[in-house]
């Protein structure tokens, strides 16, 4: 069984192999990975090492043939699997020599994926630093640190295609990497619950205070 430290959200591990969630659901369903990879145990689990595996598979599609990404994924993970005590080798020494796979006449190198994986790894740490859920704050929406502007809200605007020049205008000490960090936010920790509707500022909005305002109760 993987270490719980190890396991990541479905969302999580989605956004650190950069495929989607039914991506991810796909490769336990279909056991493409090894079962050692993934927890099934109060609620599905995804390894942190199989990232750079999962991101092979669906990103190498068009150039190799499933049969022939699940035999290198097999042949890989009996590497880095979490029952070899290496684990997290691809983040921390590892070589592209490591991640290299021969089969006959085929050679895979799998070290783009393993570095992007890395990379992406890092970008959702830094995001989750940036974003602060505060009860005294709209009431525990998560907002970027420091202010009172809705991370979600955010996202939503990137989302609905806003270039970022409009959303920077609406929301004044945001710059691009906040905006980029804030879909990574959003990917990797899906709001609970109904969704609520996106807030996305219209071309000549700006944000001009961020001064809190007691609702008025009902009569």
């Amino acid at each position: 069984m993987p270490a719980e430290i190890d396991l990541l959200t479905l969302a999580e591990a989605a956004v650190v192999a950069s495929v989607t969630v039914r991506d991810i659901n796909r490769v336990i369903d279909e056991r493409i990975l090894p079962e050692r990879f993934y927890s099934l145990e109060g609620g599905r689990r995804i390894h942190l090492a199989a990232c750079p595996l999962v991101g092979f598979y669906f990103h190498a599609a068009k150039a190799l043939t499933s049969e022939e990404r699940g035999l290198l994924i097999r042949l890989l993970s009996e590497r880095i699997g979490p029952d070899t005590h290496r684990a997290l080798r691809w983040r921390k020494d590892s070589r592209p020599a490591d991640w290299t796979i021969n089969d006959g006449f085929l050679t895979v190198s799998l070290w783009e994926f393993a570095t992007s994986a890395e990379t992406r790894l890092a970008r959702l740490a830094e995001a989750r630093e940036m974003v602060v859920e505060d009860p005294d704050i709209l009431g525990g929406t998560p907002v970027f640190r420091g202010t009172r502007i809705p991370v979600y809200d955010v996202a939503a605007s990137v989302a609905a295609g806003l270039p970022f020049e409009r959303i920077r205008g609406a929301y004044p000490g945001l710059d691009d990497r906040a905006i980029e960090l804030a879909t990574i936010y959003a990917e990797a920790t899906p709001p609970r619950g109904r969704p609520r509707r996106p807030v996305t500022p219209a071309p000549d909005t700006r944000l001009v205070s961020e001064r809190k305002v007691a609702r008025r109760g009902r009569a």
